[in-house]
Formats: structure tokens, sequence, C-alpha cells
């Protein structure tokens, strides 16, 4: 039995720790915030339990279905049939199956036939090594042509990445096509899948796990520094005590991770360092009036900058309330992700109205701003080879975050996947071994 420390207590750390714990190994997980869940964390909408950060499943998801029947709340998940919506021109259209394709105005035949093809092969493909060093730009034009691009894929592009907008991964633009395009009970209608009483009901459970196998979990203590010692790590700090352990397990955004880690060899730290991230602000609204009958609206209008709408209880039904999410991704750099929150909520609100004018002020029940500074890493053409290994060369030392998940997208599924993995690791972290395998940043993932 190994003394295991994990840091973070989002997904990804929640299943490390429960693992561990399951495993036999002495258990700590240390968490910043006051309560556990990170993006996945729920806050109180005016009686209704809900995420900062909007979250659905997919039928792909399996580590989630297969965890889920672990804990005993298997018989949680819901599907419901969802759909997709397109704003352009003024005018809301359904997208996203091959009717709406067909019925789309202003769509030669050919830009239609190049399209539905581009998706089929996005869908059906398992692999695709060849796209990892191209743009998603010209990917995207190759197949569609100019003005499918520009119509679009820019504006999404453009409202979320800004000036990283026309060097985005392939890769990791096609694992997105085709995990929702997989997530359909046929061809022509979508289906996605959500627990029930949301993602908080697996976090709860996550945490009741690790404390049944003897784990601890300390909210409001952050890790300020992980300790090492003749190459090995030997703990953490906090600002309230030091902490042994035999192996640390650290799930903070890559960013963070020179401050926390300073003995890390600089050519790692550098690595670490590279990797970009852009924020996310959710805004939030409680209507007493629907939007649209779509799930996702993607947003085309020269004069909106937001990418699109998440109606979410068009998937989590919440009563008889409507809860609307209208995300913003952007570097924290942009002056907007300092806006004060009525601004953003004045500019949400507005957009909404351009969707369905019959919404109005007096619909409004409540509203949420949740902010994020490191909410997507920013994947750009042969991302995976700037990613460092998850085994560091400090023994019993593991790092990982969400751009580990590339090409995959976020996810809970992925969290945990990745913090199963870790967790499994430690059985064979003695320092003999680690002396032998630890990979260098330049030589990739591990």
């Amino acid at each position: 039995m190994s003394r295991v420390v994990v840091i973070g207590a989002g997904p990804m750390g929640l299943a490390a720790a429960y693992r561990a714990a399951r495993n036999g190994h002495s258990v700590d997980l240390f968490e910043a915030a006051p309560e556990p869940g990170g993006m996945a964390g729920h806050f109180d909408f005016d009686g209704i339990s809900l995420e900062r950060f909007y979250h659905f499943v997919c039928k792909t998801d399996t580590p989630t279905f297969e965890l889920m029947q672990e804990l005993g709340i298997g018989d949680r998940m819901r599907w419901r049939e969802t759909s997709m919506g397109f704003v352009t021109n003024g005018r809301l259209f359904r997208w996203g199956d091959p009717l709406a394709l067909l019925r789309f105005p202003g769509l030669s035949p050919l830009q239609k036939l190049r399209y539905a093809l581009f998706a089929f092969v996005c869908v059906h493909r398992n692999r695709w090594p060849r796209i990892e060093h191209e743009q998603a730009r010209g990917w995207i034009i190759r197949w569609c042509g100019r003005d499918i691009y520009e119509r679009f894929w820019s504006p999404l592009f453009r409202h979320k990445f800004y000036e990283y907008a026309d060097n985005i991964s392939a890769a990791w633009i096609w694992t997105r096509i085709r995990r929702i395009g997989r997530s359909r009970r046929s061809m022509f209608q979508e289906e996605l899948g959500y627990i029930e009483g949301g993602s908080l009901t697996l976090i709860e459970a996550l945490c009741e796990g690790i404390r049944k196998y003897g784990g601890r979990i300390h909210l409001g203590e952050g890790a300020q520094r992980v300790l090492v010692q003749s190459g090995g790590v030997t703990g953490i700090r906090t600002a309230e005590r030091t902490i042994p352990a035999d192996a640390v397990i650290s799930t903070v955004p890559t960013p963070l991770v020179s401050a926390l880690v300073p003995d890390l060899p600089e050519a790692w730290k550098h690595s670490y360092e590279a990797i970009h991230n852009i924020g996310v602000i959710c805004v939030i609204f409680r209507l007493s009036r629907s939007v649209s009958p779509h799930f996702w609206i993607n947003v085309s209008e020269p004069d909106i900058e937001i990418p699109g709408v998440i109606e979410f209880t068009n998937l989590r039904p919440l009563g008889q309330d409507t809860v609307v999410y209208v995300p913003y991704y952007m570097p924290v750099t942009n002056m907007k992700f300092s806006w004060p929150d009525d601004r953003l909520l004045s500019e949400a609100f507005a957009c909404l109205q351009r969707i369905n004018p019959a919404v109005a002020q007096s619909d409004i029940r409540a509203t949420k701003v949740a902010r994020l500074r490191y909410g997507q890493p920013i994947c750009e053409p042969g991302f995976a080879a700037k990613i460092p290994p998850v085994q560091t060369p400090i023994a019993g030392l593991q790092i990982a975050d969400t751009c580990y998940y590339y090409p995959e997208d976020r996810g809970i599924a992925e969290s945990v996947r990745l913090g199963s993995a870790m967790a499994e690791a430690v059985e064979v972290t003695a320092l003999s071994d680690l002396q032998e395998t630890v990979l260098s940043p330049e030589q990739g993932v591990a």
C-alpha cells in the first residue's frame, strides 16, 4: 500500500482518488475550492441544483457508464432525443441531420453532397493520423469548399478562439464531430444523455466511494508545492501543513504546474508553459419561456459575437422553467473576459431575443455568470507532440489535465478514463522502474 496524494477534485482527480483508494492505497485528495467537482461542480440556481458549465453524455462515453455501474448509480442515466439549430440571416433553421441539410436554403446540390460526405467520413472513421498536423480551416475547405467553411465554421472558430482561429488542429475538430455523430438513435435523430440529478450525482457518488475505501477529502485546502527529494516525490505542502506521500497525482491546469512543482527540469516546465488555454464564461438564464425546440444552436450573424446557445432543459428537464446557457470562449487577455456581469447578461439576452423575439425581460426568473480562466486548451496542428508524458522524471509524480485528452475534447468520460489510468499506474511506480522508462517531453505522450 502506498500513500497517495491527489491534487484537484474535478472529475479526473475524483476518479483517480477513488480508484487508488479502491486499490488499497492510503489516499488524500486536496481541493482549493470549497466544494468538489471542478468544471462539473453545481450551484443553487434559485432552488435548482445546476452545473456551472453545462455537460451532456454521448453514447460512446463508455468509461462514464462503467464507473456509474461500479458506483451503483447506473440506473440514473437518462437519454433524450435532441436536435441542433443554426441561426443565419436573421432566421433559425434546423441543422445537424440529412433532412435538415437537404432543406437548407442557399446551398447548391454539390455543396450539400460534399458536406454530407464530409460528415459521413468523420463519423465513421476510427483513426485519421494524417490530419494530426493539418489546420482545421484548410481541411474543412478541402472537403467542403470555402463557402461552406465561411458560412458554417468560420464564425464558430472566430468567436471561440479569436486570434488562434486559423491554427486549430483538424484532428481535434474531427473527434468532436465523430463523438456527436455517433450519439444518434438513427441517421435522422440525435440522442444525448444526462445523469439524473446532474453531474453532482456522479461527483457525490465518487466522494462517497473514496471515503468508503478509507480515502480522505480535504476541501478548501489547495496544494502549494509538491515536495521532492533525491529525484522522488516525498509529499505536498499546503498553507496549513505538510503531507507525506509516496505518489502524487496532479490534475491542476498545466499553466499552474511550474509553480506547483519548481523542482521539475527546466525543459519540462517550458513544455507545460507552452500549452495555452482560453477561458470560458457561461451566462445562464432561468426563463419562464422556451427559446427554441433545440438543445444547441450555432449562431452565424455578423453582429453577434457569440458562437452558440445551449437550451439545457431540452436535454435535462427541470420543471416548468427553461434554463439556457450562453457560453463565451476567449483568451483571458480579451477585454470581454473582464466585462462586468451585467454587460455580459445584456449582450447574451439580446442574442436570445434575436433567436426568439417573443422572449422578454419579464421572462427572466434568475441569472448567473460563471467564469473559468482555464476552460479549453488551444490545440494547434501537431499538438500531440507538445504534451509531456503523464509520468514525470520525478519518481512517483504524475501530471495531467484536460489537454491530455487530445484529440478528444474535454468530457467526464475522458476524465474518468485518464484519472483511473493514473491511479492504476501507482502500482508500478517504483523508483528503479521509473528511471528506466521515463520519457523526455520531446518524445511525446508516454
